[in-house]
């Protein structure tokens, strides 16, 4: 699970809520039905006019996927694909098929075994670099979509908060009960200010952030799946695909080889 967009409403609403009590109000004060109704309805009204109806019943899955921590490993990866590439100079190709069939990864399942089918590499660069591509064109959709419900939402407070004030004027007649009635209008406009900075923008920069690590993922496939066929030395895969890893990544395998190694070894090893 990714903790940090659980933390992250958390701490948004607790701040809220907080500072409403520190002000002497109610949490309770904060909650208006029609208000609500307004927003949240007119937001998911707007973004159905937008966009087709089956991007929107997408969005769902989209936002369970902000919640989760899914995806590779890099330094595993990296790992994985020098260990192949010790092993196919070693034994050929075609010692990786049953490997690569156990492969959960579809994408790399599928890049290995058109490798081992003898796939051209420029064709087989071009097919790998399509689903790339399409993964990416398929997350913006559902980002694109929390991003548009951003900028509809606060446009939806204010027409909540129009119709609350015309509902005001239109009973002035009883003074008292006033300030009561324009604090409720405005609450309109905070749900709408609230929605867009806390829930709807938010989850759209998450999913686009956890789009943006899955295509460095997969170009890392690509690049060693390449390397690969290409018959290139372990270490040079290895260095190769270390180019997109942070620095402090780098060299991960190496420094645990000489960890893990008998003295005698590591400084064998050294000379």
């Amino acid at each position: 699970m990714d903790i940090a967009t659980l933390i992250g409403f958390v701490v948004g609403l607790g701040a809220i809520i907080g500072s409403t009590i520190l002000e002497g109000g109610t949490p309770a004060a904060l909650i208006n039905a029609p208000a609500a109704l307004i927003v949240f309805g007119g937001t998911i009204g707007a973004a159905l006019i937008s966009f087709p109806l089956k991007r929107i019943m997408a969005v769902p899955k989209a936002v369970v996927n902000a919640f989760t921590e899914r995806g590779h490993d890099a330094d595993e990866v990296v790992s994985h694909f020098v260990t192949m590439a010790d092993r196919a100079r070693r034994e050929g190709l075609l010692s990786l098929e049953e490997e690569g069939q156990r492969i959960d990864d579809p994408f790399l399942r599928k890049g290995i075994l058109l490798m081992i089918d003898g796939t051209d590499p420029e064709l087989l660069r071009s097919i790998l670099e399509i689903d790339i591509d399409a993964l990416e064109k398929r997350h913006e959709e559902s980002f694109g979509i929390l991003e548009a419900a951003g900028g509809y939402a606060p446009t939806m407070g204010i027409i909540g908060t129009v119709m609350g004030l015309i509902n005001v004027l239109s009973h002035l007649e009883d003074p008292s009960n006033l300030g009561h009635s324009i604090a409720v209008a405005f609450i309109a406009t905070f749900y709408g200010v609230f929605s867009a900075n806390i829930i709807w923008l938010p989850l759209a920069n998450k999913l686009k952030k956890k789009s943006e690590e899955e295509r460095r993922m997969r170009e890392v496939m690509l690049e060693g799946i390449m390397s690969i066929q290409a018959g290139d030395n372990p270490r040079i895969v290895q260095e190769k695909l270390e180019g997109f890893l942070p620095p402090s990544m780098r060299g991960r395998d190496r420094r645990r080889g000489r960890e893990d190694a008998p003295v005698g070894e590591t400084e064998q090893a050294a000379a």
